[in-house]
């Protein structure tokens, strides 16, 4: 066995012999990798066996647990399920994982209203309704949202409608491209017809669509309803176009999820995996992703955690998916998605054939799609370089200045006075190293410049102390300002007795003042350094203000009773709830507060005199 902790010898003797999911932990406590086990004991232990032939990522790995967790499930399926969930939210460094998807956009119909809408989203909630993608990009989805309101009548404003009027009918209603539940004129059983076409027309079933729509037209025909057989006319019209667009690809009228993997050699862009979607025989759509923490693993083990992810929260789950190669886990991982649809699902690997074919087609494009995701890297890299670069130069700093923190100042007419830090490392805002301050200074006037000089003196004081939120000094710090903030800044520094390369950014001229000189820096207007520095200025700016508004929003709808002594968040709720309002809670008398829940003689007396205090209440 490897050297291990005491606490850590420990929980490897009394793991179970049952299947779970295991949570491997590195000193700060943070989960570095997540994985499931049919028998938990000998699973985790075999990280721990010195005499085991680990990969170089899986000993890197070992080397930095020093502690673990595990939740212990019935069935290897139950594990496999609960593996998916914990990758997700906790996105641990060692796993393979699939990028966000909040980045993809989505289109969501909402069956759980009365008169549904079509809306773009960016995120699959679990609420009932119909969601459709994710889209490459929003382009794509605008233009999928114009067509369906083109063709079907449906409301186009994006508001909710119960079918009472509260409006005039709208253009649309007149052009028959709405059917007007704003001004109580749907017909619900129509408007969810039409609705049922809508989420059919979004999963390929275009000629489901064709045949209903020419029988409609046919019987109003028949009915004498020229001017309703007019508009279905032209409905069927539309959806024969879309018909005409798409690509017939495969005989077998069935839905299918084609899938290809293309890592990129150089190890610096992780993989590309390309999907096909083919409904009804038809290629309706296609996306690629990207998957991080693709060090040493096969192809094998990138598809299969790319499955697992993706079908995790996938709003359809087609009849068959079409593999470059074979999975390790494939047969867990179809009775996994056979639950979910609760229907058959087949997982293949395709040896010869149209289905040889299209996965060749999806590899194709995965390295396609992976050589312009590399240039696209390269020529932002290369931009963002030549930022930094050209500030460090600008500024005589003894190099290009890797991390910038950037402070700024928000208040109203001196009420509310907070602060921000936000943090630009290689040329990217990372958030997750941004701080924010509420001013401390006991007076109320607006002071920008010794309220800068209160922050970064508590900034700089912080990391003197190894405060590990504050331990990284910038190579470059900027305020928002000019020369006063900067001397406000330089006063800073000498308290804190800590000196960092300094920079105010005037906001009239774009000037950048330095501590010891007159005279700005005045970059180019089109240089790449004055647009990084104005872009960190305004999140700067941005970040401050949001907080500000928090504050002052927090502030407007305190209570009265926040600042009465003894009474707390839980007296507070249950007086709101007994007496229902301010106003009567200090009309009521001594006695009825005291039988108030929650309360005794001694509170009362304490309320009613807050209550009734006029330098308080006046």
């Amino acid at each position: 066995m490897i050297s291990l902790s005491k606490e850590l010898e420990e929980k490897l003797s009394t793991l179970p012999t049952r299947p779970g999911c295991y949570l491997h932990k590195d000193k700060t406590g943070k989960i570095i990798y997540v994985g499931k086990a049919i028998n938990l004991r000998n699973r985790v232990r075999s990280y721990f066996q010195s005499s085991a032939n680990h990969s170089p990522k899986v000993r890197r790995l070992v080397s930095n647990i020093v502690d673990l967790e595990y939740i212990v499930t019935d069935t290897e399926l139950e594990a496999l399920v609960l593996e998916c969930s914990l990758i997700k939210k906790h996105q641990p460094h060692y796993n393979v994982r699939l990028r966000d998807d909040k980045q993809y956009p989505y289109l969501c119909l909402t069956v759980s209203e009365p008169f549904p809408r079509l809306l773009f989203v960016r995120r699959v909630r679990q609420d009932n309704n119909r969601y459709f993608g994710p889209y490459p990009n929003s382009r794509s989805v605008h233009a999928t949202m114009e067509l369906v309101n083109r063709i079907f009548p449906l409301v186009s404003c994006g508001k909710s409608f119960d079918g009472r009027p509260v409006q005039k009918p709208c253009l649309y209603h007149h052009m028959g491209q709405c059917l007007a539940p704003c001004a109580g004129l749907a017909n619900q059983a129509e408007y969810a017809a039409a609705a049922k076409d809508v989420e059919a027309f979004l999963n390929g079933r275009q000629e489901q669509i064709i045949k209903k729509l020419r029988k409609e037209m046919e019987e109003a025909a028949e009915g004498l309803e020229f001017e309703r057989a007019a508009r279905l006319r032209d409905r069927l019209q539309g959806v024969e176009e879309v018909l005409q667009r798409q690509k017939v690809i495969t005989t077998e009228l069935i839905d299918q999820d084609v899938i290809a993997v293309v890592e990129d050699e150089a190890g610096t862009s992780g993989a590309c995996v390309q999907m096909f979607f083919i409904r009804g025989g038809k290629l309706i759509g296609q996306n690629h992703f990207m998957v991080e923490g693709t060090g040493e693993e096969t192809q094998s083990d990138l598809v299969q955690e790319f499955v697992k992810q993706y079908y995790q929260t996938a709003n359809f789950i087609p009849q068959e998916i079409l593999l470059p190669c074979d999975m390790d886990e494939i047969a867990i991982v179809q009775s996994w998605l056979r639950q979910k649809k609760g229907r058959k699902v087949e997982v293949q690997v395709p040896i010869r054939g149209d289905k040889k074919r299209l996965v060749e087609m999806a590899t194709e494009n995965a390295a396609l799609a992976l050589d312009q995701i590399k240039a696209e890297m390269r020529a932002k890299l290369g931009s963002t370089e030549r930022a930094i670069t050209e500030l460090g130069d600008a500024l005589g700093l003894a190099g290009p200045p890797q991390r910038i923190e950037c402070f700024d100042i928000s208040n109203t007419q001196g009420e509310n006075q907070v602060a921000s830090m936000v943090v630009c490392e290689n040329g990217q805002m990372n958030k997750a190293e941004y701080r924010r301050f509420k001013i401390k200074r006991d007076d109320d006037k607006p002071n920008d410049f010794a309220s800068m000089q209160e922050v970064l003196t508590r900034r700089l004081l912080e990391s003197k102390a190894n405060n590990p939120k504050f331990n990284r000094l910038p190579d470059l710090l900027i305020v928002d300002g000019g020369k006063g903030q900067v001397s406000s800044a330089v006063a800073a520094m000498k308290a804190a007795e800590v000196t960092v390369p300094l920079a105010g950014l005037a906001k009239q001229y774009e000037h950048l003042y330095l501590p010891e000189d007159p005279d700005p820096v005045i970059l180019p207007r089109t240089s790449q350094a004055l647009y990084l520095v104005q872009r960190i200025r305004d999140e700067a700016h941005r970040f401050a203000n949001t907080y500000q508004a928090q504050v002052r929003g927090k502030k407007a709808t305190r209570s009265v009773l926040d600042d009465i002594p003894g009474i707390g968040a839980k007296r507070r709720k249950m007086l709101q709830l007994h007496f229902g309002a301010i106003s009567k809670m200090r009309a009521a008398t001594l006695e009825e507060l005291a039988r108030a829940p929650g309360m005794n003689l001694k509170l009362a007396e304490t309320v009613y005199d807050h209550l009734h205090d006029a330098t308080l209440n006046p």
